[in-house]
């Protein structure tokens, strides 16, 4: 039976015995407890039992009514991003080493694991600039909103300034988990597209723990760090910085400028959109941080031959024995996303991580210039962006409805900024990756002028 029917492993002969070893003679018997008055006594709105082929016809069905990015050309960021995806990468993260691999407590049957976790942390490391890394967060909006709580932490104040250039949902998290806290948080605003230093000067105080500071920001253009450090050091506060990690084959390394903290996602990095997630937080410290560090960290060492060898590291933490006391609640990982950003950058190398990031940078930059020329579209920001940018529409025109005549014409369309930032109605974010071709950058502004 279970040859025919794979997903279900239980025949009815199973059922009648499972039901007389729990001393029941039906399924009914098993809910008697409920009381009567409040039992569901109709049929549940479900379609009747389907075959095997018949299920794999209707879910591919379903599926196809997915806009993905095979069928459609993404210009659609805002987080999560359409990057080439090597296809050794789906190779090696299919050998069942690495997808069955849990928790690596035994090291002496998890070198493989508790390795490729070293390789993340060292590739981490060497892209921000900083001294340590752990083995990987949730996202990179949970591994801001840690950052934030580690800041508060080691400097023993109770305020956080973030900037509104700083992504909607990653703000909200940060709120989130001030709430728990019962840390103060204050939002400065943006001037042409990046932070105001002046407003950030003036609320920045001996009360503060951090600035929390996206680079490049939600609205793609790059902050100036090297400004935002002497603000925030000035008081004894950390500098906390979120990166896009393609970015830094360009840019200079946030711990290069004085970053204390460098998070954020490593999504861009190998691994697939998937809906949104699930993605994979990178998080990174100066040296006198690492003990306060959420999560885990793998370090190397040598066995009792002399062997190099991997083991986790640092082990009084949430997951052990800190319990109650431990300086942070995440208690898990993304090693096989982890993996997938190692394997990218390994296959990419610094050259091809460099090549990638121009490619993004340049594509954009000539898709913004194409922008200028439409009748009616401006960039309203002049500040200087990687591969995102915003782009005013012609007044009176909704970003919803262009993006849904671009979506019959095969195009996924920018993020509608009205969503977050009431004063920015009418403007779209648009990304622009390496996958992007010049036709495609041109058939894209071309149709979007024609659709309003």
């Amino acid at each position: 039976m279970t040859n025919i029917h794979r997903y279900i492993p239980m025949t009815d002969q199973d059922q009648t015995d499972m039901l007389k070893t729990v001393g029941a003679s039906t399924t009914e018997e098993l809910f008697r407890d409920i009381p009567e008055s409040i039992r569901y006594r109709g049929v549940l709105p479900m379609s009747s039992a389907l075959d095997e082929f018949s299920l794999l016809e209707h879910m591919k069905e379903l599926a196809g009514r997915s806009a993905d990015t095979d069928r459609y050309k993404s210009f659609l960021g805002a987080g999560i991003y359409d990057h080439h995806i090597p296809v050794v990468i789906n190779h090696m993260i299919s050998r069942s080493e690495f997808y069955t691999a849990y928790t690596p407590y035994q090291p002496e049957i998890s070198q493989g694991e508790l390795q490729a976790i070293f390789e993340f942390q060292s590739y981490i490391c060497e892209l921000t600039g900083m001294a340590v890394a752990n083995a990987s967060m949730y996202d990179g909006v949970t591994a801001l909103s840690e950052a934030g709580a580690l800041a508060a932490g080691a400097t023993k104040r109770k305020q956080l300034v973030i900037s509104r250039t700083v992504h909607p949902e990653a703000r909200q998290m940060v709120q989130t988990m001030a709430k728990g806290l019962n840390l103060e948080i204050l939002e400065i605003g943006y001037a042409n597209g990046v932070t105001d230093l002046d407003a950030l000067q003036a609320a920045v105080s001996s009360k503060t723990a951090a600035v929390l500071i996206q680079s490049p920001n939600f609205f793609g253009s790059v902050e100036d760090l090297a400004a935002i450090k002497p603000i925030i050091h000035g008081v004894k506060g950390l500098f906390i910085v979120s990166a896009n990690p393609m970015s830094l084959g360009l840019l200079e390394a946030p711990g290069k400028v004085g970053a204390d903290i460098v998070v954020g996602d490593a999504q861009p990095l190998g691994i697939p959109q998937s809906l949104g997630g699930p993605t994979c937080g990178f998080f990174a410290v100066a040296e006198p941080l690492m003990r306060r560090m959420p999560g885990r960290i793998v370090g190397q060492t040598t066995d009792i031959d002399g062997k190099r060898g991997f083991v986790l590291t640092l082990q009084a933490r949430e997951q052990h024995i800190r319990r109650e006391k431990a300086t942070s609640n995440i208690c898990s990982n993304q090693a096989l996303l982890a993996l997938c950003a190692s394997i990218y950058l390994s296959t990419m190398g610094k050259e091809g991580l460099r090549e990638a990031a121009n490619l993004n940078l340049q594509k954009a930059h000539y898709a913004a210039q194409q922008f200028k020329q439409q009748p009616g579209y401006k960039l309203p920001f002049s500040t200087p962006f990687f591969n995102e940018f915003v782009v005013k529409l012609p007044d009176g025109a909704s970003v919803k409805n262009i993006n849904l005549k671009l979506l019959e014409s095969g195009f996924l369309g920018g993020y509608d900024l009205g969503l977050a930032y009431p004063e920015l109605e009418g403007h779209m974010l648009v990304a622009v990756t390496e996958k992007r071709t010049r036709t495609e950058i041109d058939s894209f502004v071309s149709r979007l002028g024609e659709s309003i």
